[in-house]
């Protein structure tokens, strides 16, 4: 463990330069993941360290990458996509309101882009990419969200787990801007179609506003790393962000606690319902949406 003093001066320099606010993180994670940092760049100290850093900007973007740990996957923890597929996005659907058909879907530390592609496409397969449901995608890293806007490139091994029919229909081998002619190479690129869906936009969680109105709020795997107090604060302002009967899906390993008293009900394994105006939990209405087709 780092002395009081020497993390405090850790602390305030990781803010100065990247604005990451390592208080409202939990401090032994951190300083494991600082420790090892430090030793691999191979600066004897966090003074030399930070002073040879300050004047290059490629150097605290890789910092700042390290440190918000940006590990993700298509359709990451695939049984709970699947379940978002067949019953939580039909359940928003069927109550969403009648003046509006498209839902408001807000992927949150969306890192390289693989949440929230593939929360675009499954809208896609459930009612078709003619209709433009809003699904924005935030992050506070400005690297990672350049290469997510870009589309790719993905990698052979980072496609590998999609259903072949996924990569046939929303990927392009190669570097192309559009959803027909593709060069032949290892890459794979997300066609434009689906591109278009997403809105791309920094965001820091910690002291940004929020939109509201959602009726999806996916924020998996960050808050995990969060303290306890930063945790349940973050979750009331996602309560706040969604509409009456919005979910919240979180990680695998993240549980919501006190989950009455902020404002859920439980629906499932990492997926949480706000409960209606005056603690009311709009009931989900039998009739599954189609199946996807095949």
């Amino acid at each position: 463990m780092m002395e009081a003093r020497e993390y405090t001066y850790v602390k305030r320099q990781v803010f100065s330069l990247t604005g990451l606010d390592l208080g409202c993180y939990k401090t032994p994670q951190v300083q494991r993941r600082l420790r090892t940092y430090l030793m691999r760049s191979g600066y004897p100290n966090w003074h030399r360290f930070f002073r040879t850093i300050s004047n290059d900007p490629a150097e605290v973007n890789k910092f700042k990458d390290y440190l918000t740990i940006n590990v993700s996957s298509f359709f990451r923890d695939t049984e709970k996509f699947e379940r978002l597929q067949s019953t939580i996005l039909p359940e928003l659907m069927r109550t969403v309101s009648p003046r509006r058909s498209k839902l408001r879907v807000w992927s949150a530390g969306c890192s390289h882009g693989y949440e929230p592609y593939s929360l675009a496409m499954l809208l896609a397969e459930a009612t078709g990419l003619y209709r433009q449901h809003y699904v924005l995608a935030t992050d506070i890293d400005r690297s990672a969200l350049k290469r997510a806007q870009t589309g790719g490139p993905y990698s052979t091994d980072q496609v590998a787990k999609l259903l072949p029919r996924l990569l046939t229909r929303y990927f392009c081998p190669g570097n192309t801007r559009g959803d027909v002619s593709c060069a032949a190479t290892d890459d794979y690129y997300i066609i434009e179609s689906i591109k278009r869906q997403v809105t791309f936009r920094y965001h820091n969680l910690l002291a940004d506003r929020f939109e509201r109105g959602f009726d999806l709020i996916v924020c998996r795997n960050v808050v995990i790393y969060f303290t306890a107090e930063v945790k349940e604060r973050l979750y009331r302002r996602f309560y706040d962000a969604l509409r009456p009967g919005g979910m919240l899906f979180v990680g695998g390993a993240e549980v919501v606690s006190q989950t009455s008293e902020l404002g859920f009900e439980t629906a499932g394994v990492s997926f949480y319902r706000r409960k209606e105006r005056g603690g009311r939990v709009r009931p989900p209405l039998p009739t599954p949406l189609k199946r996807p087709r095949s």
